[in-house]
């Protein structure tokens, strides 16, 4: 078999990395190896826990890419030779290839914790199949611990809880969420996680896994307490998964990811690669990044995609932004870019600037929640750094227009003088609009 374009990886990456091309060199034919027959939606998993009916309402339509005339084969590669521009499957089947993309994804870490491979302890990878065998076996348990609060074990634990007696969240560092979000901003989902029942355990560091008869029994951490356990979820974070590209030669960043190019170019001639296998670049400084987001990906693959035969798409702004948003117990959050935390320890000199309101107006609507923005801006010149928002469910979209203002470079002024429309169904008020409030408050922070 021979195809113009061949597309190792079916998730997120994979697939828009594949439509890409296809839509924008109709005439050149796309195929996608994917190892699994059915692919789930990666920021879906948790949900599919409790919120969604089912496993399979989690899972990612391929219907779209087949329509347009891309071909799929469920079958896993496991070698390229890029001399003959050729992958193998381990099905026995040799594609060729004139542009090859990886979006060989990311796995769960697995921490070197005495007991991690015991029965009853699990993690949470991309992987339709694992995911419905565990399902039961976790509704069925009564004490879960979750290790790690990142955003998985956020969003795991706020599902738990409502099909098991007791979810209980462990993290090392001294706040939930901590590698994206400042403490005074993730408070509002620890507060609203603990409200409705999951323990947390903060500054709290996994000593060993303990267990009986080969079943999961207890985690006990560094200070010898012991709390019981039936089941116990790893969520320390995720790897790249790049064996594949290893194991071919192809050059690889220094967090382990694959390197690329701001094309998404890899030290190949006419391979591409995108998504979480890829080593990032942070926007503002450039150093290596393990950046892991669908939203990432996608935006690589869109970029990969669109270059595979000469670069239309010319990339003026360099490296990637963090944008990131999550939702607990109807209390979202959102960040952009840098938070105050890394802004400090990489040494920037920083103006912060808050404000708050309700995003309804009056503040007495049923269905108003309280916004609270945060803007990190670089003190002399008063660029935009960062942001963070907390709200109800337009947390989302506002963080989104934040990072449009961070990839134009927009200063305090810029946002103090931000025109906008306003509704009092829809928005906070006129009057007290929180990211012009907040820019207005660094402005005279900047100015003294």
């Amino acid at each position: 078999m021979k195809y113009d374009v061949v597309v190792i990886g079916g998730s997120a990456a994979g697939i828009i990395a594949a439509k890409t091309a296809k839509l924008d060199y109709p005439e050149k034919s796309v195929l996608v190896v994917q190892k699994e027959k059915v692919v789930l939606i990666p920021c879906s998993i948790p949900y599919t826990f409790s919120t969604l009916k089912s496993v399979e309402e989690g899972i990612m339509s391929i219907d779209g890419p087949k329509k347009l005339g891309i071909e799929f084969l469920v079958d896993e590669a496991v070698s390229v030779d890029h001399e003959n521009k050729m992958i193998k499957t381990s099905g026995d089947k040799e594609v060729e290839y004139d542009k090859l993309v990886l979006a060989t994804g990311s796995t769960p870490v697995i921490p070197p914790i005495e007991g991690s491979k015991v029965d009853g302890v699990y993690s949470i990878p991309k992987d339709y199949e694992y995911i419905k065998k565990v399902q039961p076996e976790l509704k069925a348990s009564k004490n879960v611990v979750v290790i790690g609060a990142g955003f998985i074990g956020m969003e795991m634990s706020d599902e738990l809880r409502k099909e098991v007696e007791k979810v209980t969240l462990v993290e090392a560092l001294d706040g939930v969420l901590p590698l994206a979000f400042d403490k005074d901003i993730s408070d509002y989902a620890a507060k609203a996680l603990s409200e409705n029942g999951v323990e947390i355990r903060t500054s709290s560091r996994v000593k060993r896994i303990k267990s009986e008869n080969g079943r999961v029994s207890g985690v006990e951490f560094d200070d010898s307490t012991v709390i019981e356990a039936d089941a116990v979820i790893l969520s320390i974070g995720y790897k790249p998964t790049t064996k594949l590209a290893k194991e071919a030669g192809f050059h690889m960043g220094l967090t382990g990811g694959i390197w690329t190019d701001e094309y998404m170019r890899t030290s190949i001639k006419d391979v591409f690669a995108a998504g979480d296998c890829v080593e990032h670049k942070c926007f503002f400084t450039r150093k290596p990044s393990r950046l892991m987001l669908a939203s990432t990906a996608t935006f690589d693959a869109r970029i990969a995609g669109g270059n595979l035969f000469g670069l239309r798409m010319v990339r003026e702004k360099k490296g990637n932004l963090a944008i990131f948003s999550t939702s607990i117990e109807g209390v979202s959050l959102g960040a952009a870019g840098k938070i105050e935390t890394t802004s400090r320890a990489e040494g920037f000199d920083i103006i912060v600037g808050k404000a708050q309101s309700r995003d309804r107006h009056p503040g007495c609507l049923s269905d108003s929640s309280i916004q609270y923005i945060k803007l990190v801006f670089a003190g002399p010149s008063g660029i935009l750094l960062g942001a963070q928002v907390v709200s109800g469910k337009s947390a989302g979209e506002m963080v989104n227009i934040l990072g449009v203002a961070l990839q134009n470079d927009m200063t305090a002024t810029d946002l103090a003088t931000l025109q906008f429309g306003t509704h009092p169904l829809l928005t906070s008020a006129p009057t007290m609009y929180p990211i012009v409030d907040a820019a207005k408050n660094a402005l005279r922070e900047i100015s003294k």
